[in-house]
């Protein structure tokens, strides 16, 4: 009985292992169940590699709780940098009149000081936000653009065929990021997005893919909104309900990757 007990102890720690400790936990677990690591060599490997997923997986969740959980503070210098970064990223030719400001608008903000719309999601917002606009950024600053056009239907039809645009958008570019953000995060915490980042991460899934996956979501949730022509922003939570079905949905196969091309990054992920 306190064999049978040692070895679902070990089993279970395993689960919640240090990274740093996975190939040991693997040796363990050989050791335990009389598996011979010279005749089976692709075994240990192939444990080891799935080990690092289901630990790594559990850490993300960790660190982006930990993010979404740190309030953002106006006092906190490191806090107003990545504020002013993420306005210089998306506004490069326009300077700030001040952190107060009515400029906050242009960007999606909904009044004159961002801290207030970053309360549902705290730092995640705002970390995913500027990851976006400096890794993704000539997809980051589209769709921002795209975001402050008016409603096609809202002017005469020579304006329209004067300014030769397609669909607009219209709606706010950083609250749909903090919003999008939250998709995102039930995503992860409900583990609907286990097959996702166990394809695009081998074998540590961290931030960096959870980041990249935001972007994903924010072009699609772009191409998705323009695709449902919306009347207006009132409908907003239909369509994000839908979008969410339509990733989930996705998710559920096997093979799923979500990830676009990133310019800026190494790890050379393919749009599925």
């Amino acid at each position: 009985s306190s064999l049978k007990y040692s070895k679902n102890e070990l089993l279970r720690s395993a689960l919640s292992v240090h990274p740093d400790k996975v190939e040991k936990s693997i040796d363990d677990i050989m050791a335990l169940k009389k598996i011979n690591p010279d005749t089976n060599p692709q075994l240990g490997i192939s444990l080891q590699a799935s080990l690092l997923q289901v630990v790594g997986y559990r850490s993300l969740v960790g660190e982006v709780e930990k993010l979404r959980r740190e309030p953002y503070d106006c006092e906190n210098a490191h806090h107003e940098t990545l504020l002013m970064q993420l306005w210089k990223e998306l506004r490069p030719d326009t300077p700030l009149t001040g952190r107060i400001s009515k400029q906050w608008c242009e960007i999606g903000f909904q009044g004159n000081d961002p801290k207030t719309d970053f309360r549902g999601m705290g730092l995640l917002g705002l970390h995913n936000l500027l990851y976006f606009a400096e890794h993704d950024k000539a997809n980051a600053l589209q769709v921002l653009h795209d975001s402050l056009q008016p409603k096609h239907n809202e002017m005469s039809p020579s304006e329209w065929e004067q300014k030769s645009l397609d669909k607009a958008i219209g709606f706010s570019f950083a609250i749909v990021g903090i919003n999008i953000t939250d998709l995102a995060y039930s995503l992860l915490v409900s583990g609907a997005l286990k097959t996702h980042l166990y394809n695009v991460a081998p074998e540590l899934p961290g931030l960096l893919h959870f980041q990249q996956t935001f972007c994903y979501l924010m072009q699609e949730f772009h191409r998705f909104w323009t695709e449902e022509d919306p009347g207006d922003i009132m409908e907003f939570n239909r369509i994000r309900s839908k979008f969410h079905r339509r990733i989930l949905k996705q998710l559920k196969h096997p093979d799923t990757a979500l990830c676009p091309h990133f310019s800026a990054s190494d790890l050379h992920l393919v749009n599925l």
